[in-house]
């Protein structure tokens, strides 16, 4: 996919996350992985940071995890350039490996940034390093997923990484549960199956 045109409110931030050097990985970077998408979307989507697919486009959940990710977020009756989709951090770590803590408080200052500008209604956070980083949240994913938190006066929720269902599949009915309930708490409606 081609990189879409950057909201000129987010460029400054784009900017400045492209030319970030504060922690090592972007010493190992192809690309930065600013998040693409919507301004004052219904929905924000808030991954772990960027892999192999990801790195290489500068584009957020692009892989097989994204593509998985796509078919969520239609299934909900959206697309993807009618959400949001970032990373808690923007660069990809070696390995895929879960980013260090330090890392992602270098990468948090980004996000927060982003949170305030595109002023998304709710936003949903895929994953326990999701949760970790914009949450604080210590419970495991497995138990926390389906709850509510708050970041900032925006309603949270908490479920499962796409990447997780691809390796657990009798997941993505739990998952899909936590996403019917955000678009309850949207006040939408489910789209009639295609």
């Amino acid at each position: 996919p081609q990189r879409p045109p950057i909201p000129p409110p987010l460029a400054p931030i784009v900017k400045d996350i492209e030319a970030c050097r504060l922690c090592p990985l972007a010493a190992t970077r192809k690309n930065a992985v600013p998040g693409q998408g919507a301004l004052q979307p219904d929905i924000m989507f808030v991954g772990e940071g960027p892999g192999a697919d990801e790195d290489a486009q500068g584009l957020a959940f692009v892989g097989r995890a994204g593509q998985l990710l796509t078919k969520m977020i239609a299934a909900m009756g959206y697309t993807r350039e009618q959400v949001f989709i970032g990373n808690i951090v923007k660069c990809r770590p070696p390995g895929n490996r879960v980013p260090e803590p330090n890392e992602m408080a270098c990468c948090l200052p980004y996000l927060k940034r982003q949170i305030a500008i595109i002023r998304p209604k709710l936003i949903v956070c895929l994953g326990a390093t999701a949760a970790r980083g914009l949450v604080q949240e210590t419970i495991p994913i497995g138990k926390a997923r389906g709850s509510w938190r708050e970041f900032e006066g925006i309603p949270v929720m908490l479920t499962f990484h796409p990447a997780y269902l691809l390796r657990d599949g009798s997941k993505k009915r739990e998952a899909w549960a936590d996403l019917k309930a955000v678009l309850a708490r949207l006040g939408k409606k489910l789209p009639a199956a295609g």
